[in-house]
C-alpha cells in the first residue's frame, strides 16, 4: 500500500467526562495489520484515554510538539517534544496522557494490534473486554464490553 499523509486524513474527535482529544488513525490509512499508529492532538488542560494499561497489546508514545505529563505506573513525567515511552503489556505500562500547558500536545501513539486483549483500569476499578478485533480497530468484534473489576457471575448460571 502507498504512503499515507497525515493531512489527507480527517480528525476523529473524542470527548468524555475527563477526556478530549483529536485523533488520525494512520496505522489503519495505511493498511497496517500487525502495528497501529495514530496522531493524537490533546488541546490545552485536556486529558487523553483513562489510565489504563493493556493485558496483550504493547504501546509506545513519541511526542512530536507540545508540553504535558505522562503519569505511568504511578510516577508522573514532565513531556516535551522528543520525549518517546514505551508501555509494556502489564500493570507496569498502565499510563495517561495529560497537556498542563497552554499550548496543544502532539504525539504519536503505537501498538501492538494483538486480540483478544483486556484493558484495565485501575482508578475506575473496570476492564474492557475485546475479542474479534483489537482496540483501535474498526474492524468487527464478536466480543466487546466494559465491566466492574469485582462483578462476578456464577460459573454454571451466569447469575
Amino acid at each position: 500500500m502507498a504512503p499515507v499523509n497525515e493531512r489527507d486524513l480527517d480528525w476523529s474527535t473524542v470527548e468524555g467526562e475527563e477526556t478530549a482529544f483529536r485523533r488520525k488513525q494512520l496505522g489503519a490509512a495505511a493498511g497496517g495489520e500487525q502495528l497501529g499508529c495514530s496522531l493524537y492532538e490533546l488541546p490545552a488542560g485536556e486529558r487523553s484515554w483513562p489510565y489504563h494499561y493493556h493485558t496483550a497489546n504493547e504501546e509506545a508514545l513519541y511526542v512530536l510538539g507540545g508540553e504535558g505529563t505522562l503519569r505511568l505506573d504511578g510516577d508522573e513525567h514532565d513531556l516535551a517534544a522528543g520525549d518517546y515511552a514505551a508501555f509494556p503489556a502489564d500493570g507496569s505500562g498502565a499510563h495517561r496522557v495529560v497537556n498542563d500547558s497552554d499550548e496543544p500536545l502532539r504525539y504519536l501513539l503505537f501498538s501492538t494490534m494483538t486480540e483478544p486483549d483486556v484493558i484495565a483500569y485501575p482508578d475506575l476499578e473496570t476492564v474492557g473486554v475485546f475479542a474479534g478485533s483489537p482496540p483501535g480497530s474498526d474492524g468487527e468484534r464478536t466480543i466487546e464490553g466494559y465491566y466492574e473489576v469485582d462483578e462476578t457471575v456464577d460459573y454454571w448460571t451466569g447469575e
